[in-house]
C-alpha cells in the first residue's frame, strides 16, 4: 500500500518496479558536492535514522562526511507517539521535525524522495521521482552515490493478506495514516450527534486488531479523547453508553512481548475502563461495517485500526541480492553490516540483528534504534581510520507503557516494577531523550518549558 504525503504524490507503480533505464543517464554525483568527502547516504528519516544522521553532521561537519538523509516525508514524528495523533492527544504540526531546517542546522543534506532500489557494485542509489497532487513532477530522478549505505527505513503493519484489511482499516505506520483517523473518529462523533433518533449497528465502535503496545495504548487513548470530543456540545446521544473499543489479538493475552505483570495490569485497567479484550482469535476478514472473527462471529464496528504485527517495506526483498528474513528485514551481523557487503548496514526495525549467544532478532523498539544509530556512528569513525568494525552490544533498558492519563506501568533493568506518575514520567522521558538526540539539550529544555505553557491555553485534544 502506497502512503501519499500531502502535496507530495509518489511515483507511479510502473516507475517502482525499478526501471534501470530511467536511471541510465542520470549523473551519480551533481558537479557541486566534494566527491572527495566520505558518501554516507542514510535511507529512512525514522528515529534511528535521523538520528545518525544528526549525530554525524554534528560529530564530522562537512570537512571528512558528505551526508544526505533521504526520507519521503518531509517531517518526522516520533513513531512510538503515532497512537496520540490518532487520537488527538499530540498535534503532528506542533511537534514535527522538518528535515530541510533540521539538516541545514546539523550538518548534513536531506533529499526528499523514495528509494526504489541500489546498485552495490557501483555504489548507487535509485531515488524515483515525484510528483504533485495533479500529476506535475515535482523533483526529477536521481542517482546518489555512497561509500557507506545505511538502510533505516523502520517497518510498516503487517495484515498477513487478511481480506480487506488493506482496504478497510486504518495502519498506523506515518503521522498522515494517524492524522486521517484522527479526522474520522472526529466525523464519527459529529455523525453519530446529527443522526441521534437512529444509530445503525457498529456506529461509534471502534475496534483495535492487535494488542500491542500501540494497540493497548491507543485504546486508552481512544477512550479518553472520544468522550473529550463529546463533551464538546455534542449532547444529542449518551455518548458515554453508546462509544465501544474492542481489542482482539490472536495471541493468549494483551502485551505479547512485555512482561505478564505489565499486560495484567494494563488489562484490568481496559476492562474497567469499558474496552472489551477478546483474546485467542484471528480475524478472518475486514469489512467496511466491521470484522469477522473466525468462521462466524461478526463484530459491527465504524472504525477498524491494524495494529497487529510489522514487516519491512516490500522493496527490501529485491535490494540487490541483499538476505532478508520472512518480513523483509535485511540480514545483519554483530557490526550492524548487511550480509557481506562491507559497505551497507542497516538498523531499526528493517533490521534482522541476532546478536553471539541470542536465538531471536532485537526487538523493534525505539531503544533499540536509539542504541544501533550510536554504534554506526562509531562504525562510520572506524572505517574512516581504517580500523575493523566494532561489534554491536544491546542493553534491555526495560519495557513501559503509558495508558492515556489514567495509569502507566513498566519494569526497567533490573527487574524493577513501577507504575503510576513515576512510571509516566519514565516514558515521557524515553521522548525527550530522543528530542535531545535530535536537536540537542538546550532547545530541548526551551521547547518543553514552552510546551508547558501553551498547553494552558490550547484545546486538550486536537478537534479539526
Amino acid at each position: 500500500m502506497q502512503i501519499i504525503t500531502p502535496g507530495m504524490r509518489l511515483v507511479p507503480e510502473a516507475v517502482l518496479a525499478n526501471d534501470a533505464a530511467l536511471f541510465r543517464t542520470i549523473p551519480e554525483t551533481p558537479s557541486h558536492v566534494d566527491t572527495s568527502l566520505h558518501r554516507v547516504v542514510i535511507v529512512g528519516g525514522g528515529a534511528g535514522g535521523l538520528e545518525l544522521a544528526t549525530r554525524l553532521g554534528r560529530k564530522f561537519g562537512k570537512r571528512r562526511l558528505s551526508v544526505t538523509l533521504v526520507d519521503r516525508n518531509r517531517t518526522h514524528i516520533w513513531k512510538p507517539l503515532l497512537h496520540e495523533v490518532a487520537s488527538g492527544a499530540l498535534n503532528a504540526s506542533h511537534d514535527a521535525v522538518e528535515y530541510i531546517a533540521h539538516a541545514s542546522r546539523h550538518g548534513y543534506r536531506y533529499r526528499i524522495g523514495e528509494v526504489v532500489g541500489i546498485d552495490r557494485a557501483k555504489r548507487q542509489v535509485f531515488v524515483a521521482p515525484s510528483f504533485d497532487d495533479d500529476g506535475r513532477q515535482v523533483i526529477p530522478p536521481r542517482v546518489l552515490g555512497y561509500d557507506t549505505l545505511v538502510m533505516a527505513v523502520g517497518s510498516v503493519s503487517n495484515d498477513f493478506g487478511t481480506p480487506g484489511a488493506a482496504r478497510h482499516a486504518i495502519s498506523l505506520d506515518t503521522a498522515e495514516q494517524a492524522a486521517r483517523f484522527n479526522k474520522r473518529m472526529i466525523d464519527a462523533c459529529l455523525r453519530a450527534n446529527a443522526q441521534y433518533e437512529q444509530l445503525s449497528p457498529g456506529q461509534l465502535h471502534c475496534v483495535i486488531v492487535g494488542a500491542g503496545a500501540t494497540g493497548v495504548e491507543l485504546a486508552a487513548e481512544l477512550h479518553k479523547s472520544m468522550r473529550e470530543i463529546a463533551s464538546h456540545n455534542l449532547d444529542n446521544i449518551d455518548f458515554e453508553r453508546l462509544i465501544r473499543i474492542t481489542i482482539v489479538e490472536a495471541g493468549p493475552r494483551i502485551l505479547p512481548a512485555l512482561p505478564e505483570h505489565i499486560a495484567q495490569a494494563s488489562a484490568r485497567l481496559l476492562v474497567k475502563l469499558g474496552v472489551q479484550i477478546r483474546c485467542g482469535i484471528r480475524v478472518s476478514e475486514v469489512r467496511e461495517d466491521g470484522i469477522r472473527l473466525g468462521e462466524k462471529l461478526f463484530v459491527p464496528a465504524e472504525l477498524v485500526v491494524w495494529a497487529a504485527g510489522i514487516k519491512a517495506p516490500d522493496f527490501l526483498k529485491k535490494l540487490d541480492g541483499l538476505e532478508t528474513d520472512r518480513i523483509n528485514r535485511l540480514v545483519v551481523d554483530e557490526t550492524l553490516q548487511a550480509g557481506e557487503d562491507e559497505n551497507v548496514f542497516a538498523i531499526g526495525d528493517c533490521a534482522s540483528c541476532v546478536l553471539p549467544g541470542g536465538g531471536e532478532p532485537l526487538p523493534p523498539r525505539a531503544q533499540t534504534a536509539h542504541q544501533q544509530a550510536d554504534h554506526l556512528v562509531k562504525v562510520i569513525a572506524a572505517r574512516l581510520e581504517g580500523r575493523a568494525a566494532p561489534a554491536f552490544r544491546y542493553r534491555d533498558y526495560g519495557s513501559l507503557v503509558s495508558l492515556a492519563d489514567y495509569d502507566s506501568f513498566g519494569r526497567l533493568i533490573g527487574g524493577l516494577k513501577i507504575e503510576g506518575v513515576l512510571a509516566r514520567l519514565v516514558y515521557r522521558s524515553l521522548y525527550k531523550l530522543h528530542l535531545k538526540a535530535v536537536h540537542g539539550l538546550a532547545k530541548t529544555t526551551l521547547d518543553s518549558i514552552g510546551e508547558m505553557v501553551a498547553r494552558r491555553t490550547r484545546s486538550r485534544i486536537k478537534l479539526h
